[in-house]
């Protein structure tokens, strides 16, 4: 039997949740503010303007940021930079978020931050207070670059007030956070492409449907566009990426392309051996595999399901207000013997046939 933690280890312990908790209910309706990167800035400013000490790469997009940041982190690296990492969300621990060479942010820096946030930055959105924790990080670390990887779009989104772009790397366009950012692939290609900044490269493997926005978006705004089609060498995979999925051959290519636009191509043949967890990772448990991973969307799911072959059981959740039945849709071929689980949701009454899976409870147990 161990010791109970002493009282001031519970109590430090307890203030340190709380100061989490607080900065987890900054929500923009809490806030009382809106999107877009009006207000990231003015925190950036009174930050005294940390964004403007390093270069930053704004990686944009429905999918697949996540795993493109950690192959252009990982190629940075490779070819000597010192790099950091801005993500989200995180899977375990906050300060996931946000890296340096590999490094997490220590929690001290974290709660230190939140305390001068909670005197001095009140009225700030979560993104945005981690935005300029991020930014504040990568100065006080002084890194050469940072790859930042937006939250809701581009235009709109608060990682549009970073100062020093050096390019914009736009993964895909789907429906997703139409709410926000428009009902159509037109509209949210508008957005996203709206990342791109005069003089700047936009490199993008968008397909056929958003690519025209992309392409007049790019003119408008005078940017550099490259694409696979425009730049075929650029893109070009030396080897598949040790990420699994087709899918991932095209995040790749996005990050190849601007480690060798930007003069890194000694990164290349490291950033293909990135790893990411939580993207079709697989796990061994009691004798079995499992596959983890993190689709969130109708275009998602589709690469994951093109990506599975033979699934016993698939488990499946969801927050209420994403597409729940459209992203469902393409896992439901996965495991027809298998129970999927999800929770409250909303929307229209499902078609006829479609299987009754709220509050099922698992018709399956581990040995």
């Amino acid at each position: 039997m161990t010791d109970a933690a002493p009282d001031h280890v519970a109590q430090d312990n307890l203030a340190a949740q709380s100061a989490y908790d607080w900065l987890y209910s900054q929500t923009r309706a809490a806030a009382g503010r809106g999107r877009g990167p009006e207000q990231a800035r003015a925190l950036m400013d009174l930050l005294g303007a940390p964004d403007r000490q390093f270069r930053s790469l704004r990686v944009v997009g429905t999918n697949g940021k996540g795993s493109t940041c950690a192959m252009l982190e990982a190629g940075l690296q490779a070819a000597g930079l010192r790099v950091g990492r801005f993500t989200s969300p995180h899977l375990d621990r906050f300060e996931e978020r946000i890296r340096v060479d590999g490094r997490e942010l220590d929690p001290a820096e974290t709660l230190k931050f939140i305390a001068w946030a909670q005197q001095q930055a009140q009225t700030f959105a979560f993104f945005d207070l981690t935005l300029g924790l991020a930014a504040q990080a990568f100065a006080r670390q002084e890194v050469d670059v940072a790859v930042m990887e937006a939250g809701v779009g581009g235009r709109s989104d608060a990682t549009d007030a970073l100062a020093r772009v050096e390019a914009v790397l736009l993964t895909n366009v789907g429906l997703d956070h139409t709410a926000a950012l428009g009902g159509t692939v037109a509209a949210i290609a508008a957005d996203k492409a709206g990342a791109a900044r005069a003089g700047v490269p936009l490199l993008t493997t968008a397909g056929p449907e958003a690519l025209p926005v992309i392409q007049s978006v790019a003119t408008d705004l005078g940017a550099l566009l490259y694409t696979p089609a425009t730049h075929p060498e650029l893109f070009r995979l030396p080897h598949a990426p040790s990420l699994l999925g087709p899918h991932q051959r095209e995040n790749a290519s996005l990050a190849v392309a601007t480690l060798r636009l930007l003069g890194y191509e000694a990164g290349v043949s490291v950033a293909l051996s990135a790893k990411h967890p939580g993207r079709l990772e697989a796990l061994r448990l009691r004798g079995r595999t499992v596959w983890l991973d993190g689709a969130h969307n109708p275009p998602a799911a589709r690469a994951l399901a093109a990506s599975l072959r033979g699934v016993d059981v698939a488990l499946f959740g969801s927050f209420a207000r994403k597409d729940t039945d459209q992203t469902l849709a393409p896992l439901l071929p996965l495991a027809p013997s298998g129970s999927l689980l999800h929770p409250a949701r909303t929307g229209p009454p499902r078609p006829p046939g479609w299987p009754s899976i709220m509050g099922v409870r698992p018709s399956w147990t581990l040995p």
